[in-house]
């Protein structure tokens, strides 16, 4: 293919593109028998221009993840003003990568078997991720700095860990790794949260059990129960 040297107006558009072209080039030749020279043609751009967008060849299989990344943060910087629920919107910027890749799963699932045969891609896939994490870690210490870091830290580490195993359970063909189920799983994370940092709802831990002998009137069953409901 003739390379061009014309790059996508989006920058997002771009990388996308390269993402695919590097991915699928990867994946029919292996990552190491192909050269950076065969992703440019691919892409119709020039080594050169290549490298200016992208410091190293392990960048061409994770370039879709910068915007991803910005996507993040632009969604958590508009979840700022009043009333706004912090922890969810940690889980809302979750489910937007989630579906992200949900509606490229063909591509997701041909970088997941690339990634997984070259160890130095596996060892950046984990550095990505550890990056959605910290986002969301740094947004939640402006948002709610009266919560122990620890807390935060756990919250951030278990949505991100959520995000991921259904996410490698849907690229290895499990049909019931959806967006729904993760969705399930997040809020189940959130009805906790209160709980868990000490702030919101609380979740019951006390529960009463009343018997009474048998004849008791109704009058007496309702005054008993009703001590019980208001002893402090």
């Amino acid at each position: 293919m003739a390379t061009t040297d014309q790059v996508h107006t989006d920058p997002a558009d771009f990388r996308m593109h390269v993402v695919a072209e590097s991915i699928r080039l990867f994946s029919e030749q292996g990552y190491e028998a192909t050269p950076v020279e065969e992703v440019a043609a691919a892409a119709g751009v020039s080594r050169r221009t290549l490298f200016r967008q992208f410091r190293s060849k392990e960048d061409l299989i994770f370039a879709d993840h910068e915007s991803l990344l910005d996507q993040v943060s632009r969604h958590l910087d508009a979840e700022r003003g009043p009333g706004v629920d912090p922890w969810w919107a940690v889980c809302e910027a979750a489910e937007l990568v989630f579906a992200h890749f949900a509606t490229m799963r063909d591509l997701a699932v041909r970088r997941y078997r690339v990634v997984a045969q070259v160890p130095a891609l596996r060892d950046r896939e984990l550095v990505t991720t550890y990056r959605y994490q910290r986002v969301f870690e740094d947004y939640l210490r402006e948002r709610v700095p009266q919560v122990p870091r620890v807390r935060i830290v756990a919250f951030a580490a278990a949505v991100t860990g959520a995000h991921n195993y259904l996410l490698r359970s849907m690229v290895r063909g499990d049909q019931d790794a959806t967006g729904g189920v993760l969705h399930q799983e997040l809020s189940a994370l959130h009805r906790v949260v209160g709980e868990f940092v000490g702030d919101g709802p609380r979740v019951p831990t006390e529960v009463a059990v009343v018997s009474f002998p048998a004849g008791t009137s109704p009058d007496e069953v309702a005054d008993a129960v009703r001590d019980r409901l208001t002893r402090h």
